[in-house]
């Protein structure tokens, strides 16, 4: 700390960080402890799930376009028909969330923590937050999502056998059937971030023995992936080759399969980078200790003024200040921020007390703590600056929000 308040860089090597759990990419400590998910609709085995806005929006245009074939099929049913397609719109997502659930209740059985379950615009995402131990718990992980798709599949399609064809039952059926199929299979397609491409990360991890050689495998694969999705989609559906022939090639539905070819293309592109991202901050998140990041401290008294705090910590080669009361045990950490904002000349006229932040038990950290441990503790209370302490109880020295910050800017910077 210099002696007008103002950081030194840091005298201690960087670490480098972290990211969430396969299904839900961060990139930083601080992560938002609320739901910003959308509406909580409840809790399926212990676990929160969320509709989000954007299912509204899908919602509609399900209902809308499952209207419109309706009509075509089914012409009786007037305007009834768009109940009917409501009815499909729910059922189809309660079919999504049977698949995340599978994922869910995997996750719970390897111990695997599950933050939420979201259903959002294209389909659903369970947020695991720690990684599978082995490849093969990985494989089982992704493959139950897709299992279940085409085992509700299966399940429709008998139903099939017990209505009567062209009525509102086998209509529904055969849309239900359809649409599992498609989830399944579209899930399966090796490259992420879809379940097919952890499957696939999880076949390179086994031959390879390295998770992160599986990532950017499996990552590669996605955009190609993406890339194919982006021109074939449209080509499929323009040719009939999915039996939607265009007969127009400017028409509406030539530019509805070009919009939803993009957006699906852009989703995986994205979902891709993201996890190539987050595999490489958690390549490095061991690297990310208390010790290594922590500024040295100087103890100083309560009464002590500012510039003589600042003066001894000069001396000292220390970044930070740290508040004790008469038996030398800490009571406050002084702000950073604070020091920053008291103008020189006034500073020999103001004690370190009115700068300071009363310590609580979430602001003490043990010096040992590191990688996914670390970041929980600093979830759990979240502050500016934390008190580290050996195990002793004795002043190790202070850790910085903003140098934990830096350490994962400096990880996802840093190449492979």
């Amino acid at each position: 700390m210099n002696e007008d308040g103002t950081p030194d860089q840091p005298e201690r090597a960087r670490a480098h960080g972290q990211g969430t759990g396969p299904d839900g990419p961060g990139t930083g400590p601080k992560r938002p402890d609320g739901p910003g998910g959308g509406i909580l609709m409840g809790r399926i085995f212990g676990v929160p799930v969320y509709v989000a806005p954007s299912w509204f929006l899908v919602a509609a245009l399900i209902t809308w376009v499952f209207g419109g074939q309706l009509d075509r099929v089914l012409p009786e049913l007037g305007n009834a028909r768009y109940l009917v397609s409501l009815f499909f719109a729910v059922a189809f997502y309660a079919s999504v969330l049977v698949h995340e659930l599978a994922h869910t209740v995997a996750a719970l059985r390897f111990k695997l923590p599950v933050r939420r379950i979201q259903l959002q615009f294209f389909g659903g995402v369970s947020e695991i937050e720690k990684e599978s131990e082995t490849p093969g718990r990985e494989f089982v992980l992704a493959f139950v999502g897709p299992l279940l798709s085409l085992v509700l599949a299966g399940v429709f399609y008998l139903g099939m056998q017990t209505v009567e064809p062209g009525t509102v039952p086998g209509v529904l059926l055969a849309g239900l059937m359809i649409s599992n199929l498609i989830v399944a299979v579209f899930n399966l397609l090796p490259g992420l971030p879809l379940d097919g491409g952890r499957m696939l990360r999880a076949v390179v991890w086994k031959i390879t023995g390295k998770p992160m050689s599986g990532t950017v495998a499996a990552a590669w694969v996605g955009r190609a992936l993406a890339v194919a999705v982006l021109i074939g989609l449209p080509l499929l559906t323009h040719t009939g080759a999915l039996g939607n022939p265009a007969q127009d090639i400017g028409g509406t539905q030539t530019v509805t399969d070009a919009l939803l070819a993009a957006i699906l293309a852009a989703i995986i592109w994205t979902g891709a980078g993201n996890s190539l991202r987050v595999a490489r901050l958690r390549e490095h998140l061991p690297e990310l200790a208390a010790r290594t990041l922590t500024r040295r401290a100087v103890p100083v008294e309560s009464d002590t003024p500012l510039s003589e705090a600042l003066r001894r910590a000069n001396e000292a080669g220390a970044r930070a200040l740290v508040v004790v009361d008469g038996h030398g045990h800490p009571t406050g950490l002084v702000r950073e921020t604070a020091i920053v904002g008291i103008p020189e000349h006034r500073r020999p006229w103001v004690a370190v007390s009115g700068l300071a932040q009363d310590l609580t038990d979430g602001m003490r950290v043990p010096a040992d703590l590191s990688g996914e441990d670390l970041l929980d503790r600093l979830r759990a209370s979240p502050a500016t600056e934390y008190l580290v302490v050996e195990k002793t109880g004795e002043i190790y020295g202070v850790l910085s929000t903003a140098d934990v910050e830096r350490a994962f800017v400096a990880a996802m910077a840093r190449p492979r």
